[in-house]
């Protein structure tokens, strides 16, 4: 009974252990074995890259368009 109840909770272990690799694994298998066979990825584009010009861009505007208050002498302010 002891060797059915250990064959058992050892099988369930390794069927789990399977399963997450197969889940982990089976999407990019493609793009694994390419790389084993020692094939070069396609070039693909960077989307982020252009995203982060255009977080710059947009940082470098509202810095350069940010209204400054005017500073006035420490005199003018007393006669007001």
């Amino acid at each position: 009974m002891l060797n059915v109840m250990t064959f058992a909770i050892f099988a369930g272990a390794l069927s789990t252990a399977g399963y997450a690799m197969h889940a982990t694994l089976a999407p990019n298998l493609d793009k694994i074995l390419s790389a084993l066979r020692g094939e070069m990825a396609p070039a693909r584009a960077a989307p982020l890259a252009a995203l982060v010009r255009a977080e710059r861009r947009i940082a470098v505007r509202r810095w350069a368009g940010s209204a400054t208050p005017a500073l006035t002498p420490l005199r003018q302010r007393g006669a007001a």
